[in-house]
């Protein structure tokens, strides 16, 4: 599977490429999501979806960073196999939370 996925980065088609701008639109998403929630508490009082989204926007600038230092290193290098990998879980633990977050925010929750 190592041989196929240096084989794929290679050609420049790696996974990295696409997970970096996505992850900083995510940053951007969740920054936004802050500055909204907390112009609402002033209407619907304390709540800790600014701090949970806070949290997920980490998860995406350690998978921005990750899969910049991936795309940065050689296609031969194990490591930046092990950077792309890190990149996608936090990618998509990220995306998970974002969703969870907005129903649970959604529904009153929290």
């Amino acid at each position: 599977m190592i041989e196929r996925r240096r084989a794929s980065r290679s050609e420049g088609d790696g996974l990295s490429r696409h997970i970096l701008p996505n992850a900083g639109t995510m940053v951007g998403v969740c920054t936004t999501l802050i500055g909204l929630v907390k112009l609402l508490e002033a209407r619907i009082g304390p709540s800790h979806v600014d701090e949970y989204a806070a949290l997920t926007a980490i998860l995406f600038l350690v998978s921005a960073v990750t899969s910049y230092l991936s795309i940065r290193l050689t296609a031969e290098n194990e490591l930046a196999v092990r950077l792309e990998r890190c990149a996608d879980i936090c990618f998509v633990l990220g995306l998970a939370s974002l969703s969870l977050i907005a129903i649970l925010f959604a529904y009153e929750t929290i």
